[in-house]
């Protein structure tokens, strides 16, 4: 107890503390990072390969089986879901949450590197990408042009992207929706013909002539020189005068039997904004910077490049996540100058003075919380500003406990120095104790598994921080402030406001306290009856996970037909784009064909590339609860009017990343067997209600063309199959056959393919001629016939299980828990062959591990809380008694759930746990007191009754400065932190009124036993 009269003793020293403190937590609030949402680096890794021409079923089978067999080999492997399409196979691989991400990294591009050699030399790509967030862009712009060339455009976009990439705080910046420019060598087939010139011999000599090899160097006189080979091309010209074959003084050269110029490549990827040809360039961010200033230095950055840009160019930054940032935390900050407000009301009771000193824990235990919450390495964003509005109605608690009791202590004569030591000694125990029950109650949320726990890491931490801060404010700075400020003449009633509180109490509290108490195992009765009415509101309530992000910002996915041309998503990108410009609220609107727009959001991942798929990303002026949903609602119900393709209008949802909210996975060995039992499951997701958007991404069969060469005729030839392949390469996409190196230093393909056949029709194959190894050339219907061949369009392997996973939405209005529970009931009764199973996936399984990480932190936080209490305490009968408000608190934050229209989401979840705490503190309170008057001598049932009376105000004013903090929060009606504020501030209604009754009931039927003269003598 020595320490505790340190601080009011030594008072210059704790003027330094108190200012070093302040300092602290102004250079953290500086220097913090910002973001919107919290950084995330997972242990998931996606291996990429392309293999062009290769059908699903070759590449599952040469490719993907492979990379899983090695993947599966390695440890702590979480699982491994693969999807193969034509020509292009990904596998996800997921380690356990504890994983070191950077290790697990090399370990897995050290296999794939080891295993590269083994497959097929076809492979255009094999890369191993990581999970990140860094890989979210901060600032998308557009460089708008209808009319400059592309290869104009493109050079443009990479002055801009290498004036942004080299802004202190960025990651990264990347060009996008431009295609590849590349010199293209278009053969003339019938000179090829007259040459007897196979195609073999042109591809040999340009890469020969294209070769970039390093000679050495020599050395002379004492010196060495480099000798520079003849290197790459560099010219059209030279490209032109390459010699394929030289017969005595007549050469053949390339422009001999073809033309030579620039061209773009096949690109199915092409970018619009507002409607106008565009090239994106997007900004990514750097680890620990502040995305206000780093967008400040792109925006300064941009407005220097206008100047730059010739007529007919414009710049347009569409989207600035920093505005998001922005407008979040100033609309947090809103709210905490509001819940300061609140909290300063609850305070009168006390006094100007004691109300004065109170406050002054809030600026210093948020200083420091800041300052630890820098140390740790996490940023400032909407959640750990959640955690820190949670904590200001929590963090006045002890410091409203020490100098209440101060006054007490003043009120009884004491002098300022004396009441300041023996008041903060004699409650020091139970603010230790209690405090110590809070922070036990939010730690094991610090080591929830999995994305979800990462995802809510600085919320608890930052309560954690400050609560801890506030525990050693009330201890040190604030009986010093008491000692130096509070009246010693403090008149024996109070002042004005705790002289009619203390009426109240005695008017209304102790006459139900006194008939509570009167009949004991009635009162009791009633309460467990109320948490039992509470209980039974829980399936009314209804689950759910995470809610939408309600930013101002949506996108919509094109999905056409499998095997659709670009064109056709291209109408449908147009449809949509009428719609939404037609709209007063939409800002922006940037359009990818072909692919998605680049990375926007931490848990949306962008589709691959295929001329099937576009995305729209679209910016509003901003979001209102009020209005927003009804808008969304009408342009979905355009986009539905569209008969050529799938228009998906989705927002962006917190939470980890999930194909959809409700999904079901068949898995079975046979692909024919998994489609019809797909579309079984299909008409039961169409035929339920509250469903939209439902995928089956096998329910079209795909139909390609096949040729079919005959080995025999083609050997009687001497025409190789090799050759039969590279001629329809060629003929079809063309064939890489070197590099030109522009005197800019950058290297473009030089591509080779027959001329008039771009883009290739099926006609194409009738015209194409296969040379012989003797030269002679016949044409491909001579040695292979076309046929047309349906297909599969799409494997799923799941944990190297072929499977197939179907996917909906939930109408606005239904809640996903009680649409899945349907589905669920329906599906049971499907007859599956044996062998062949049916999983739920997407939130019901990403719900099983988030909600399953609660439950061990519920049970962890419980038996610490217990583990706590029979320290402070030594009885279980204590224990019990404090205990008993747990459940009164649960009927009460699922009570407010009920009423306020939430459901049972991760964060309201978390709401309870924090519950644990904070509803167990304020009972320490009360029972601490009953055992100091018992061990005083005074009898069981006035001591129960004069605590009742004499904690009451205390709790109340903790429980009222609690709700004062968490109210803005809660009426803002931000889906994501609403529900938690919700829950912690109806648990703390019912808590401290209902417990105010039945934690003395419980004393009363289960009286601990204390030592009334070691008591005394203490």
């Amino acid at each position: 107890m020595r320490l505790l009269e340190f601080p009011v003793r030594n008072y210059q020293f704790t003027v330094v503390l108190f200012v070093m403190l302040v300092a602290l937590g102004v250079n953290a609030w500086f220097s913090i990072p910002r973001g919107e949402d919290p950084p995330l680096d997972f242990p998931t890794y996606t291996i990429i390969s392309v293999y062009p021409g290769a059908t699903p079923r070759d590449l599952e089978r040469l490719v993907v089986r492979p990379v899983e067999d090695r993947l599966d080999a390695l440890e702590q492997v979480e699982s491994i879901q693969s999807r193969v399409v034509d020509g292009l196979a990904t596998v996800v691989v997921e380690f356990e949450a504890a994983e070191d991400p950077d290790d697990r990294y090399d370990e897995v591009l050290r296999e794939m590197n080891a295993l590269r050699p083994e497959l097929p030399a076809g492979l255009v790509r094999f890369s191993v990408e990581k999970a990140t967030t860094l890989d979210v862009s901060i600032a998308q712009v557009a460089l708008v042009s209808p009319t400059l060339a592309y290869h104009e455009l493109d050079l443009l976009a990479e002055r801009l992207e290498d004036r942004l990439a080299a802004l202190p705080g960025v990651r990264e910046a990347s060009r996008w929706g431009i295609p590849e420019r590349r010199v293209e060598v278009s053969l003339n087939p019938d000179r090829l013909s007259i040459w007897n010139l196979p195609a073999g011999e042109i591809l040999g000599a340009i890469a020969g002539e294209s070769s970039d090899l390093p000679a050495g160097g020599v050395e002379a006189g004492g010196r060495r020189f480099t000798v520079r080979g003849s290197g790459s091309y560099e010219t059209l010209a030279q490209i032109q005068e390459t010699v394929i074959r030289h017969s005595g003084p007549s050469l053949l050269r390339v422009a001999d039997v073809g033309e030579v110029a620039w061209a773009y490549a096949d690109s199915t990827y092409q970018a619009r904004y507002n409607g106008e040809r565009a090239a994106f360039v997007t900004v990514t961010q750097q680890e620990g910077q502040n995305i206000t200033v780093v967008q400040r230095r792109v925006s300064a950055a941009l407005e220097l490049f206008r100047e730059e840009l010739p007529a007919g160019v414009t710049l347009e930054l569409g989207f600035e996540q920093a505005r998001n940032v922005s407008k979040r935390l100033s609309q947090l900050g809103k709210d905490f100058v509001l819940a300061i407000g609140l909290v300063a009301l609850t305070l009168l009771p006390l006094g100007f003075r004691a109300a004065g000193i109170v406050m002054v824990s809030i600026p210093l235990s948020l200083a420091i919380g800041i300052t630890l919450l820098n140390a740790a390495g996490f940023t400032l964003n909407q959640l750990s500003i959640v955690g820190a509005v949670i904590a200001l109605g929590l963090l006045v608690d002890d410091s409203i406990v020490v100098v209440e009791n101060i006054a007490r202590f003043l009120r009884e004569g004491r002098s300022r120095l004396e009441a300041a030591i023996e008041g903060t000694k004699q409650i020091a125990v139970a603010v230790v104790g209690a405090t110590a029950t809070l922070l036990f109650a939010f730690v094991p949320l610090l080591v929830l598994p999995g994305g979800p726990g990462q995802y809510i890491r600085s919320l608890p931490l930052a309560v954690v921080f400050t609560v801890l801060a506030s525990l050693f404010v009330s201890l040190t700075i604030i009986p010093w402030l008491a000692s130096r400020l509070l009246r010693e003449d403090e008149p024996p009633e109070g002042n004005r406001a705790l002289q009619l509180f203390r009426s109240a109490i005695h008017k209304t509290y102790a006459p139900v306290l006194e008939r509570a108490l009167g009949s004991p195992r009635r009162s009791l009765a009633w309460a467990v009856a109320g948490v039992a009415g509470s209980l039974s509101l829980l399936p009314l309530v209804g689950f759910s996970l995470f809610p939408a992000a309600e930013t101002p910002q949506f996108y919509i996915n094109i999905t056409a037909p499998e095997g659709s041309s670009v064109a056709t998503t291209r109408e449908a990108a147009l449809h949509a784009e009428e719609l939404l410009l037609a709209r007063p609220e939409v800002q922006a609107v940037f359009t990818s064909l072909g692919r998605d727009n680049p990375r926007m959001y931490y848990n949306v991942i962008p589709r691959r590339e295929s001329p099937s798929v576009g995305q729209l990303f679209v910016i509003l002026d901003r979001y209102d609860p009020r209005s927003t949903p009804a808008l969304l609602e009408g342009i979905r119900g355009g986009l539905a009017a569209f008969p050529g393709a799938r228009l998906e209008l989705r927002e962006f949802e917190n939470g980890p990343p999930i194909d959809a909210p409700i999904a079901l996975r068949v898995q079975g060995p046979d692909l024919d067997t998994l489609r019809v039992l797909a579309s079984a499951v299909e008409e039961i997701l169409n035929t339920t209600p509250g469903t939209r958007y439902v995928n089956n991404p096998v329910r079209l069969t795909r139909t390609d063309l096949r040729v079919a060469i005959h080995r025999e005729r083609a050997g009687m030839l001497g025409i190789r199959t090799d050759e039969i392949d590279r001629t329809l390469r060629m003929g079809l996409e063309g064939v890489e056959a070197g590099v030109l190196r522009e005197s800019g230093g950058e290297t473009r393909d030089v591509v080779v393919r027959f001329a008039g056949v771009s883009p290739a029709t099926p006609g194409t194959l009738d015209h194409l001629h296969v040379a012989a190894t003797s030269g002679r050339l016949s044409p491909l219907a001579q040695v292979a016939t076309v046929e047309f061949e349906s297909g599969i369009p799409e494997i799923q392997r799941v944990d190297r299980e072929r499977s197939v996973t179907l996917t909906s939405f939930v109408e606005t209005g239904f809640l996903t828990d009680r649409v899945t529970r349907d589905i669920l009931t329906r599906v049971a009764d499907l007859d599956l062959p044996v062998g062949y199973g049916l999983v739920a996936a997407g939130e019901v399984e990403s719900r099983q591990e988030s909600f399953g990480g609660i439950g061990s932190a519920v049970i962890v936080a419980i038996f610490m809380i217990v583990a706590i209490l029979v320290l402070e305490f030594g009885t279980f009968r204590s224990t019990l008694i404090v205990a008993s408000v747990i459940p009164l608190g649960t009927a009460g934050g699922i009570l407010a759930l009920f009423l306020t229209g939430y459901s049972l989401s991760f964060t309201a979840m978390i709401g309870f746990v924090a519950l644990i705490g904070i509803e167990i503190k304020t009972s320490i309170l009360l029972v601490d007191l009953t055992n100091q008057l018992r061990a005083g001598g005074m009898g069981l049932l006035d001591a129960v009754r004069e605590a009742g009376e004499v904690r009451f105000l205390p709790i109340l004013l903790t429980a009222m400065t609690a709700i004062g903090g968490l109210l803005p929060l809660a009426l803002q009606g931000q889906a994501l932190y609403a529900p938690l504020a919700w829950v912690i501030i109806g648990g703390i209604v019912t808590s401290t009124l209902a417990g105010r009754i039945v934690t003395p009931v419980m004393y009363l039927l289960l009286p601990p036993v204390v030592a009334v003269k070691e008591a005394a003598a203490g």
